[in-house]
């Protein structure tokens, strides 16, 4: 008769819910201690032994029973940053990002406090949970807990023995630079020392309570001390860390804040309570000694904490109890007149810290969503489905709308009026990403051809034919379900209508049954009433003396011959339509005439930067097939002919110029792939001075820095998009290169940047060229147009992602391809209804890579709501985090980041209070409650505002943040899940006899064992953790050695041993790459070498070495925020 500890009994109520398999929606309640419980009562009886359905245990690791419809992001993306220092330089170890020799503050070491205690636990035949890793054995939650405390807690691994934080400088080539940092951040409280902190967790009184032996019955008095222990002396002063004097709360009226009427002598909940998440609801567990062997933590509705059993004549106190008559003080009371002084007076609580395994795990999530919705069919026949997380493996059956690989929005059950969305703060937003990749057994959307007379479109607001436009007088014309308009269906198009009022063709046309299909596009979708020629590549190669000494003009050189066979191609097709171009640079530019009728090719140079022009037409853009030898030959001699260059300075804005030129002489679209080294100093157009001051980083200063200089690249990039020419920089540098001013013309164009601090051939060659090998091979679409079109009601607003809109409507991408994904914003327009519900129709013109133009189409249907329960069980957490992070990278252009982040703070608490108020509010105000499918809220928007992208200090260089914001603003929701909250997998748990991948742990060093190894990946960066006692046998079969101390750290390979852990480590690293948009090169990290503070820097759950808060340290600084808000 059990189905999970979030079973709530009785009717539901407002935001309250019964679970069953058609309602996915549940509320996680914890307590002040961090552990979860069960529902508060509204009132109980003393006495009672309870234990049913809505019974949960406290103290055992929370469960999540129902299939979530939420989850929190998955694993990471590919370009890792870093880069050593300059020669002569003294690294600075005491960096996370390995400075050079300055006084620095590194991330804060790891205390050695008291571990927590643990009591035994008892089970009852009631719970139906398991118990925890320890087996009997329970952390103690007690009152007076120190959040500042950095005392390491039991968090069911092994935990590592004395931790330590050593700094250092990061990998050689990671991107970030070594800098100071600073102290100016801002945001939440970084710990419990902190202003605004919640420092008391369950104290708010040590006043003893009345000896009635009755239970208190207020509500406040009920959900105050939910889940505390009583093993530890409670009349005690309480420890210095609580951040109150020991009776300030005593025979006072409570703060309004503590949300107890003013004569509750317990004074309500205290702030610092955590969370719990739900209606009031559920069974009052049974109660049970307190103190003695197999003693349970109290619950709401029983007796406060410190009160014990009801005392009678000759029964002893408990302790920290005022004594019965004619008996002496227990331990920790002040005597009475005449007694002796009690036991342990002068003893003082030992400071506890939460326990983050009773906090919302992100891992628990993302696995109760594998389990319950992992590797079935997700149908999208029904209205407002929530689709799977983006971590769950599943199969897409495309019935009417996209798939969520294409397109997600942060919530599938639409407010009627804009007035819910005012109060609940909620973001109405959709991620597009319509040319993603497809796993095996999904197909492409299907292409349909209309013919001369091209696609069938409303008359009034051009929506095209899709599954949702209703068919009336007998097919002879249809209603628009965008604006209600009525358009006769031309007479080739027409068919009759069926029983059901369906044509009869339904299922044997696409734009009729499915949610993505592509029409082929009519001249009148042509620019000049022309069908488009194919595209082309043009590769544009740095040849000054950097660019040679690093090896990498020769090593691309080499490579290009092998990647030129895998230019994308139409499916079916033998050999791609693409044609190829090449030119290379220092101060001048070198044109290449590589016709198929040559025998060698030959070179035309373009002396005036000034005034650039094409000197050539035929010749310059061939298909590799017709002249394939005079490519090669050329590729062979360039490494020649500037291999003695001592050409220093460079240019950028006349290349950019050439290639545009070239393309529009060949009346095509096409991408430019620029490979360049340094600041574009030269005496040219587009040139820049070094502006570099990292000091503002972080500051209101700091968008002099992230914007551009200039406005010529910005100007150039939209010519580019006129003209169909997209840009991808791929970066070599050693200095500061202006990278928020040069990398307008990748990102306005669709285009993608690429960046190889330090850049070695031999060291970063096969990052460098495997990141080239897919931008080359991907799917692409150029000389894009996309338009989205809503039902009445609500419109598109704010877009975010690298493109350019000439109008408010238009969003113009000169390539897009399966890795970029634009955000829009939906805002409302009128009211909604339910009975109709809302449509979303994305449609994307572009030309193919075999030079066909059509229109790609994506429909999504969902539904509206007029009570935010509703609202709030069909969010998506993943993509609301998409949103929101995108929203912040673009306000720090023209923003202070101590607003962005305190908007994001403020943001999210206004969500989680509308909810706390709409939706459970039975519950006390003590509990922190949150909705099961946002319950990591809180977890993520504090990893946005940690994140390099967001958080700026110093300690990176104006060149990475810059990369870091554009990276962020073209992500699609995978890439940004695993971006913001890293993927860490214990490799030593690998099982040699399959090939399953150990459970992923969450993201902190109190999980890491030092007999442990562990890879971690966000997408653009990859570390393998090397404890120092990892066993013997495993380091030999994957390392090579007889001990981690002897591991080669300086190797980013694996050896090719072959073994079964061998095989499959390498298999891991390899698979991890490859779902990646980015090759992320790998390092190694041994336990307290240099490098290990980098590697701490991603486990995003704890302290950031900026002083950013912890995960419990947020929760709990949230908590407060939402309690301002109620009150």
């Amino acid at each position: 008769m059990s189905s999970g500890p979030y079973m709530n009994q009785g009717p539901p109520g407002p935001g309250q819910y019964n679970y069953t398999a058609q309602n996915n929606q549940q509320n996680s309640y914890y307590n002040n201690a961090g552990q979860s419980v069960g529902p508060p009562q509204q009132k109980t009886v003393a006495g009672t032994q309870h234990g049913g359905p809505g019974f949960y245990q406290p103290g055992l690791q929370p469960r999540m029973n129902g299939p979530s419809s939420q989850g929190p992001p998955q694993g990471p993306t590919g370009q890792q940053y870093g880069q050593p220092p300059p020669p002569g330089q003294q690294l600075n170890q005491s960096s996370p990002y390995g400075g050079y020799q300055q006084p620095s503050r590194g991330p804060p070491q790891q205390n050695s406090q008291q571990p927590p205690q643990r009591l035994p636990y008892q089970p009852t035949s009631q719970t139906s949970l398991p118990p925890s890793s320890g087996e009997n054995q329970m952390t103690t939650q007690m009152g007076g807990m120190s959040l500042g405390s950095n005392q390491p807690g039991m968090m069911g691994g092994p935990r590592m023995q004395n931790p330590v934080r050593p700094q250092g400088p990061p990998p050689s080539n990671m991107g970030y630079s070594q800098g100071l940092p600073t102290s100016n951040t801002v945001g939440p409280p970084p710990s419990s020392q902190a202003p605004g902190s919640i420092h008391r967790m369950g104290m708010a009184n040590s006043r003893p309570p009345p000896m009635t032996g009755q239970p208190p019955t207020s509500n406040t008095q009920m959900g105050m001390y939910n889940n505390q222990r009583t093993n530890a002396p409670m009349g005690a002063p309480p420890n210095s860390m609580m951040g109150a004097p020991p009776n300030s709360m005593m025979g006072a009226p409570p703060n309004s804040m503590m949300g107890a009427p003013p004569n509750s002598m317990m004074g309500g909940a205290p702030v610092g309570q955590l969370y719990q998440g739900g209606p009031a609801t559920g069974q009052t567990p049974p109660m049970s000694p307190v103190g003695g062997p197999g003693a349970r933590p109290q619950y709401a509705g029983m007796q406060n904490p410190g009160m014990g059993p009801p005392m009678g004549p000759g029964m002893p106190p408990g302790p920290g109890m005022p004594p019965g008559p004619g008996m002496p003080p227990g331990p920790g009371m002040q005597p009475g007149p005449g007694m002796p002084p009690g036991q342990g007076m002068a003893q003082q609580p030992a400071p506890r810290r939460l326990d983050p395994d009773q906090m919302p795990s992100p891992i628990q999530v993302i696995e109760d969503d594998k389990k319950n919705r992992g590797n079935e069919q997700f149908m999208t026949n029904s209205r407002g489905l929530v689709p799977p997380l983006v971590t769950t493996q599943f199969q897409v059956i495309d019935q009417g709308n996209a798939s969520p690989r294409m397109i997600r929005s942060t919530m599938y059950n639409l407010p009627c009026t804009q007035d819910m969305i005012k109060q609940s703060q909620l973001p109405m937003a959709v991620v597009a990403c319509p040319f993603s990749e497809l796993p095996e057994g999904e197909f492409p959307p299907p292409l349909v051809d209309h013919g001369p007379n091209g696609p069938i479109r409303c008359n009034r607001c051009k929506a095209y034919m899709c599954p949702f436009m209703q068919f009336v007088d007998g097919g002879r014309r249809f209603q628009c379900n965008f604006c209600n308009c009525v358009t006769e269906v031309p007479p080739e198009y027409f068919q009759p209508l069926d029983h059901m009022r369906k044509r009869v063709d339904m299922y044997e046309r696409a734009e009729l049954s499915l949610g993505a299909y592509e029409f082929l596009a009519t001249t009148d979708y042509c620019k000049n009433n022309e069908f488009p020629k194919p595209p082309a590549f043009i590769f544009m190669i740095d040849v000054t003396y950097q660019s040679i000494k690093t090896g990498m003009v020769d090593l691309l050189c080499k490579e290009l011959k092998t990647i030129l066979d895998q230019l994308p191609r139409e499916h079916g097709n033998k050999e791609s339509a693409i044609r190829v171009g090449f030119v290379t640079y220092n101060s001048t530019l070198h044109f290449y005439n590589i016709n198929s009728a040559l025998a060698q090719p030959q070179m035309l140079v373009v002396s005036d930067v000034h005034d650039v022009f094409m000197p050539l037409l035929d010749g310059f853009l061939v298909k590799v097939s017709d002249s394939r030898a005079v490519i090669d030959s050329l590729l062979d001699q360039i490494p020649e002919m500037f291999a003695d260059t001592r050409e220093t300075e460079s240019m950028l804005g006349p290349v950019v110029q050439a290639g545009l030129e070239a393309l529009k002489a060949a009346n095509c679209a096409g991408k430019l792939f620029i490979f360049h080294t340094s600041l574009p100093i030269a005496d040219a157009p587009g040139k820049l001075k070094n502006r570099d001051d990292r000091k503002l980083l972080g500051t209101e200063k700091e968008k002099t820095l992230l914007s551009p200089q200039t406005g010529f690249y910005t100007k150039l990039g939209q010519d580019c998009v006129a003209a169909g020419c997209s840009v991808d920089l791929f970066l070599f540098p050693n200095a500061y290169t202006d990278l928020a001013t040069i990398g307008q013309v990748s990102s306005l164009t669709g285009g993608q940047c690429y960046k190889y601090t330090y850049f070695q051939a031999s060291a970063e060659g096969e990052r460098f060229l495997q990141d080239l090998n897919r931008n080359v091979k991907r799917p692409i679409a150029f000389d894009a147009v996309m338009r989205v079109r809503t039902s009445t009601g609500i419109r598109a607003t704010d877009f975010h992602g690298n493109f350019f809109m000439s109008n408010t409507v238009d969003v113009e991408l000169a390539s897009i391809d399966c890795d970029k994904a634009v955000t829009f914003e939906i805002k409302h327009d009128d009211k909604l209804s339910e009975e109709n519900g809302a449509y979303i129709q994305v449609a994307v013109l572009y030309t193919s890579v075999s030079g066909q133009r059509r229109l790609r189409v994506l429909n999504l249907s969902m539904n509206c709501c007029s009570q935010m329960a509703d609202m709030y069980r069909s969010c998506e957490t993943d993509t609301i985090i998409n949103f929101l992070s995108k929203h912040a990278m673009k306000a720090s252009l023209t923003s202070n980041p101590k607003a962005i982040r305190e908007g994001l703070v403020n943001r999210t608490a206004q969500i989680l209070a509308c909810y706390r108020k709409n939706c459970a509010n039975q519950s006390s105000q003590g509990q922190l409650i949150l909705p099961e499918c946002m319950k990591l809220l809180p977890l993520y928007c504090n990893c946005i505002i940690k994140s390099d992208a967001l958080q700026g200090s110093s300690e990176i260089m104006t060149d990475d943040r810059s990369w870091l914001m554009q990276a962020v603003m073209s992500m699609d929701v995978p890439s940004s899940h695993v971006y913001f909250y890293p993927r860490l997998l214990p490799l030593h748990e690998l099982n040699p006899d399959s090939n399953v991948l150990p459970v992923a742990i969450r993201c902190s060093a109190d999980r890491l064992s030092d007999t442990g190894v562990y890879l971690l990946e966000n997408g653009l960066s990859l570390f393998i953790w090397i404890g120092l006692h990892v066993p013997q046998d495993w380091v030999q079969q994957v390392f090579g050695v007889n001990s981690a101390a002897q591991i080669n750290i300086e190797s980013q390979k694996l050896l090719q041993i072959d073994n079964k852990i061998s095989n499959q480590v390498r298999s891991i690293v390899d698979d991890v790459r490859k779902k990646r948009p980015r090759y992320m090169k790998l390092t190694l990290v041994r336990q307290r070498d240099a490098l290990e503070g980098w590697f701490r820097h991603f486990l995003v759950e704890d302290k950031g070495s900026n002083a950013t808060a912890s995960y419990v340290d947020f929760l709990c600084h949230m908590h407060k925020e939402i309690r301002n808000l109620l009150t």
